[in-house]
């Protein structure tokens, strides 16, 4: 990888190491979990795809799929913080079906139309098949890149099951 294009996607993660996360607004998240097997603290920035003020979510895909290190964490154990914003809460976490996932992505696509022209080819290349932005593409997608909804732990009485 390009040093320049490096340095751009270290970004997000260089402003929460210095309490500056907020310069990014609601974009990204900084999500706080454990190593499966160290145990050890890590910190993950992820990019947000949606938010649902009515359930208090936020969304974030796993891009390399079910093998993502933070995803198969969170798995193990419960996250520790997501930062989002200014905001900082200890999260339950649940990952939306199929017909909720592809949903939530089609709304971002809708949010993110000037993207487009990158996010399809970024797509394709992260799940290995030309991505087209069909509503059949995007259901194949989150089969293999699941979408994980992220709230403040007790803020629904189903947070248990979740975990």
């Amino acid at each position: 990888m390009k040093p320049i294009v490096r340095t751009l996607f270290k970004a997000p993660g260089k402003l929460y190491d210095r309490d500056l996360g907020w310069v990014l607004g609601k974009r990204f998240l900084c999500l706080t979990h454990f190593g499966r097997k160290s145990g050890r603290r890590y910190r993950t920035v992820l990019e947000v795809i949606g938010l649902r003020p009515e359930t208090d979510e936020v969304l974030a895909i796993a891009g390399l799929g079910p093998s993502s290190d933070w995803y198969r964490n969170i798995q193990a154990a419960p996250a520790a913080e997501v930062a989002i914003g200014r905001r900082k809460f200890v999260p339950a976490h649940r990952i939306l079906g199929e017909s909720e996932a592809a949903a939530a992505l089609a709304g971002y696509e809708r949010r993110n139309r000037l993207l487009r022209p990158v996010l399809h080819p970024v797509l394709s290349k992260l799940v290995g098949w030309r991505y087209d932005g069909s509503d059949a593409a995007r259901h194949r997608m989150v089969r293999q890149l699941p979408i994980v909804a992220f709230r403040p732990r007790g803020a629904t009485e189903s947070d248990q099951e979740s975990d």
